[in-house]
């Protein structure tokens, strides 16, 4: 990390973890499509596996593609390390694994993209954790929600879908004062745009699906450690400040300081859980990567004009984009997202839930996926697909209500994005 600390994030983005190939002299990262690794002799191989050198034994754990991508965005969100895994969904898992445990629960923010809502309100209660759900907004609503059984506090830096951006200062105050690990899901805003570990995360995370690669090819998540957590502070954390039964009683925490919970999450995690990514899809998020501080930019400019002619036409009730000065969160901005407020917002079309199918059904340039982060303009209808199974008080709350629609604003010409609202517009409310 320190060779590149000083380097600007334009440079990061496209040499960070990555040189030229010592066995072939190939530029680009090759990928490494390898299940196993041949150890130099038998002391090699149990140093390996006693942590007590640094190397590959088998592709579920490490996989020098992936190890290169991962590296790289440890650098891009000034993280100690950082682990890759087979999505946005699973880096999430991930980064809760050494946290929690039966009987214990996480404080999340009510506004999250739906499947995370469904994750951590349902499917987590098949490994007894659980999760309390406050308006972040509300500090007071926060401070009160961490109990003595809370391990984590958890909200994204640029919610999906509304784009409201979280005050994370504030935030990160809150859970230090508990003893508390901060995770910021950074996916919507990207590194680029917003740096969470410098506002006072613990873990940040990513679906490197969307902006990170930034080009709707494959699936993929990271979870980011900040290296700042002291892990030994109190008895929260046992896996990490503990004897591992499960990895011959060592302990991570006291053995590896900064490095404990990257090392952890490959040693236990990736081993145990198995959501490991793939080397060509990491190849893919490398070269994606490359580019990302130029499509963040063009993402931003194109977004900020859609939203400015969406909140003057008639037919939209009003716009959720931070970036408009009418937002209430314009002002977190500069402290927060300094670099814009991303490109993903929603609005309203007056008519409601008909207009908004009328809308998707008739736009020809947007693509209707259930994904964002593309170079392509998309749009969905939360209510009805990505945040279908939540009741209509969690939609509300979520930002997703029946005549709201969300938008992930492209790299097109703004002027084709908005002729092709404005004539599905016409139809859908004429």
């Amino acid at each position: 990390m320190s060779d590149n600390a000083k380097q600007g994030f334009d440079t990061l983005q496209i040499h960070a973890g990555a040189a030229p190939d010592p066995a072939t002299g190939a530029r680009q990262v090759p990928i490494y499509q390898t299940t196993a690794y041949v150890f130099r002799d038998s002391d090699h191989a149990a140093a390996l596996f006693n942590l007590a050198e640094v190397g590959n034994i088998y592709s579920r754990l490490t996989n020098p593609t992936v190890s290169a991508l991962a590296e790289r965005i440890a650098h891009l969100e000034g993280g100690a390390g950082a682990i890759c895994c087979s999505s946005g969904h699973a880096a999430q898992i991930m980064a809760l694994f050494p946290l929690m445990g039966p009987g214990l629960n996480i404080v999340a923010s009510t506004r999250l993209y739906g499947g995370s809502v469904t994750q951590l309100s349902q499917t987590i209660k098949r490994f007894g954790w659980s999760a309390t759900f406050v308006d972040f907004d509300d500090l007071d609503a926060v401070k009160a929600a961490i109990d003595d059984n809370t391990r984590a506090v958890f909200c994204e830096s640029i919610a999906n879908p509304g784009g409201y951006i979280t005050d994370i200062p504030a935030i990160a105050e809150i859970s230090n004062a508990a003893g508390i690990p901060l995770i910021v899901d950074n996916t919507s805003a990207s590194p680029y745009l917003c740096n969470p570990i410098e506002l006072g995360a613990t873990l940040v995370v990513h679906s490197t699906t969307k902006y990170l690669t930034g080009n709707g090819t494959v699936t993929g998540g990271c979870v980011v450690d900040s290296g700042k957590f002291d892990w030994m502070q109190n008895d929260k954390f046992p896996s990490l400040s503990k004897p591992e039964p499960a990895y011959h009683g060592l302990c991570f925490g006291e053995a590896l300081g900064p490095m404990a919970f990257t090392f952890h999450s490959i040693a236990i995690g990736l081993r145990d859980l198995g959501m490991t990514m793939n080397p060509q899809g990491a190849h893919y998020t490398l070269m994606g990567i490359e580019t990302l501080s130029l499509r963040m930019r063009k993402h931003v400019e194109n977004a900020k004009a859609v939203a400015t002619w969406l909140e003057n036409d008639d037919r939209i009730d009003y716009v959720t984009y931070a970036g408009l000065e009418s937002s209430p969160y314009y002002d977190r901005i500069e402290n927060i997202c300094p670099r814009g407020a991303g490109a993903l917002f929603t609005f309203a079309v007056k008519g409601g839930y008909d207009a908004c199918v009328k809308l998707v059904d008739n736009l020809e340039l947007f693509s209707h996926v259930a994904n964002l982060g593309d170079a392509r303009s998309l749009i969905i209808h939360s209510a009805s697909t990505t945040h279908r199974q939540l009741t209509p008080e969690q939609q509300e709350a979520a930002g997703a209500s029946p005549n709201v629609v969300r938008v992930s604003i492209g790299i097109e010409d703004p002027k084709d994005i908005i002729a092709d609202l404005d004539q599905a517009l016409a139809k859908a409310t004429s």
